[in-house]
């Protein structure tokens, strides 16, 4: 069985940075911990702070740079400024990557307050078919698009979409924690058995509720377990 588990949490301390690019402004990069979502932005002149521990690993990311990351040493620690250079993108981009990070948000930015309640487009889409909130006569609310589109079956095909859309949202959090070269190097993972994994885990309601609850000790062991049973199964199958 492979089991996996993070090292004792070293210290946290304020880290002060500051990026370097060439033929473009320093100004506006994210800087995101990845271990732990928080997050900062550069100045005008590149600096910024960010909370951090020796092994943490920093992402820098904006419109226009190539993304980088680096992982905190211990030297980074010890410093009083911290020096990153970035590479400046110069050609037209052909595909934009969107990373999904949990802990920031339009709640976590003051855009929306705290409470709201959140719907992805599955579930708006969803609420709208099953609402009753559309106004017949002058004072009497009630809509029959709900009676509609049970009768036609349009509900269940949005049921389906809805269920279709989470685990599309997993795979993508999954493919963005545990990526290609963790698989095939820690977890031994057959190349061509990649996407195959990485679906058998989304169909694993246990490593679901860790990963929603970011018990990420207990997510790493779990994915080590099941990393074991597939491996089992794919020698089974070819016996």
């Amino acid at each position: 069985m492979i089991a996996l588990a993070h090292a004792q949490q070293n210290p946290v301390k304020n880290i002060k940075g500051r990026v370097a690019i060439d033929f473009s402004d320093p100004a506006h990069i994210n800087v995101i911990n990845v271990r732990t979502e928080r997050f900062a932005v550069t100045d005008g002149d590149g600096y910024f702070t960010i909370q951090a521990a020796e092994n943490d690993t920093l992402m820098f990311s904006a419109i226009n740079i190539k993304p980088f990351r680096m992982a905190i040493a211990c030297e980074d620690m010890e410093n009083e400024t911290m020096y990153v250079k970035l590479q400046s993108v110069v050609t037209q981009l052909n595909e934009v990557v969107i990373m999904n990070y949990p802990g920031i948000n339009a709640v976590s930015l003051g855009i929306i307050p705290a409470g709201q309640k959140k719907y992805t487009p599955a579930e708006r889409r969803l609420k709208t078919a099953t609402g009753a909130d559309a106004q017949i006569g002058l004072d009497t609310k009630f809509s029959i698009d709900p009676l509609l589109n049970a009768i036609s079956g349009r509900t269940a095909v949005l049921r389906k979409a809805l269920e279709t859309e989470k685990k599309e949202n997993w795979l993508q959090r999954i493919q963005y924690l545990y990526d290609d070269n963790f698989l095939l190097q820690k977890l031994k993972i057959p190349f061509d058995y990649i996407k195959g994994f990485q679906y058998f885990l989304v169909e694993n309601q246990r490593f679901l509720n860790t990963l929603a609850s970011k018990n990420t000790s207990m997510s790493d062991f779990i994915v080590g377990e099941l990393a074991t049973e597939f491996i089992k199964n794919i020698a089974n199958e070819k016996k």
